[in-house]
């Protein structure tokens, strides 16, 4: 783990901003390519890309610091703009992101839903990357583990400080994996399903993987935990995989009435 990819005199660059822009071009490329399914221009692309970035920022770090108000801001409000030091909450960025997406589809009359069907693997990508970038950070670390997985942080880091020095897992690293393959998976619905199967599909998927994933973090404090033993993520993916479920029931109940029409 090595937090900084250069220095340049008062200038220094960490790895979980570059991995966070690579993240984003990554999207970019993803969702331009794909922009003909949801009959979307170039600038369309551009100003929704636009809105998606500055809402997942904005949205994931108002609720990282809501959540880490008294332990890590209320004596240093200036570490609130500290993006580039890690601390955002990917559910917070999500639903802010989302919201204005909606809102701009239908202010130019796009059709939201396949929107978002092309947005799905583009985000599932760009989350891959700002994961890698949290692993790189030092932040988001895993729970204690004997497994040959198990990596050890620096002297002087968060994971180092809790668990003094103990082997932890890379939990950013198995999510960064995990969202890979969902990214792929849905590129591959996106191409082959109609409008709603990708979206529904992201919901349930990446709910799943969220919570089990959370069994494994070890950056939560017990006063974080919902219901005495739900971290936030999961009590929130509790809610989208059923959500997406009924989605999904929808949206193939939805296109087969319509095939029966076209075939009548």
């Amino acid at each position: 783990m090595h937090p900084i990819f250069f220095t340049v005199g008062p200038l220094t660059i960490r790895w979980y901003g570059v991995m966070a822009a690579i993240g984003f071009l990554l999207a970019t490329v993803i969702v331009t390519m794909n922009r003909k399914r949801a009959n979307m221009s170039d600038n369309q692309v551009s100003a929704l890309m636009f809105i998606a970035i500055v809402g997942g920022i904005a949205g994931g770090r108002i609720f990282y610091v809501i959540q880490n108000w008294s332990a890590l801001f209320k004596d240093n409000l200036l570490e609130v703009f500290r993006v580039d030091h890690g601390g955002l909450v990917f559910y917070g960025g999500f639903f802010l992101a989302t919201g204005g997406i909606i809102v701009y589809c239908r202010k130019s009359k796009l059709d939201m839903v396949r929107v978002l069907d092309v947005f799905a693997p583009g985000l599932a990508i760009g989350h891959a990357m700002g994961r890698i970038g949290c692993f790189l950070n030092g932040c988001c670390y895993g729970n204690v583990t004997h497994s040959w997985l198990g990596v050890h942080y620096p002297e002087g880091t968060a994971a180092w400080r809790k668990f003094f020095g103990d082997a932890v897992h890379p939990i950013q690293l198995y999510e960064a994996c995990g969202n890979i393959i969902l990214a792929t998976v849905l590129l591959l619905l996106l191409r082959r399903t109609k409008r709603g199967i990708t979206l529904s599909s992201y919901m349930i998927l990446y709910g799943v993987l969220r919570f089990v994933d959370e069994f494994f973090r070890g950056d939560h404090s017990h006063d974080q935990l919902w219901f005495g033993s739900l971290t936030p993520a999961q009590a929130i993916g509790l809610l989208l995989i059923p959500t997406g479920i009924c989605c999904l029931i929808y949206f193939l109940r939805k296109n087969v009435k319509e095939n029966n029409q076209i075939n009548d």
